[in-house]
């Protein structure tokens, strides 16, 4: 996370990506302050990752709707695991499922106007 962070919330996720523009667009107009990681310009760590994997569960981060993931050799699709992920989401930002958006000690991943609601309430 940048040193010169302006909140404790912090969304992370690819900049085009319609979903996190609904989600920044959501708490702008809530009033509420986040800083966003651009997965693209400062990719993740594994230990960070790991961290995540343990806020979310690591078969929540994996987005297995995208692009990436489809273009994977089915063997590494079958051999996916706990140990493995967050290497493997390393090498591959763009298949970490987005938004993901970390508060303190919580995290939320995806955009819906309901869980946002009682994630921020």
């Amino acid at each position: 996370m940048e040193a010169n962070s302006l909140s404790d919330i912090t969304m992370h996720g690819i900049v085009n990506c319609d979903t996190i523009k609904k989600a920044k667009k959501w708490l702008t107009e809530a009033g509420i302050a986040y800083d966003f990681r651009d997965y693209k310009k400062q990719p993740p760590s594994v230990s960070e990752i790991e961290n995540w994997a343990k806020l979310v569960g690591w078969e929540q981060l994996v987005n297995k709707r995208g692009t990436t993931w489809r273009k994977l050799d089915p063997a590494i699709q079958a051999s996916i695991s706990a140990e493995l992920a967050p290497k493997l989401l390393a090498d591959n930002p763009s298949m970490i499922k987005r938004p993901l958006v970390i508060k303190g000690d919580q995290a939320i991943l995806g955009f819906a106007i309901t869980s946002y609601e009682q994630f921020f309430a």
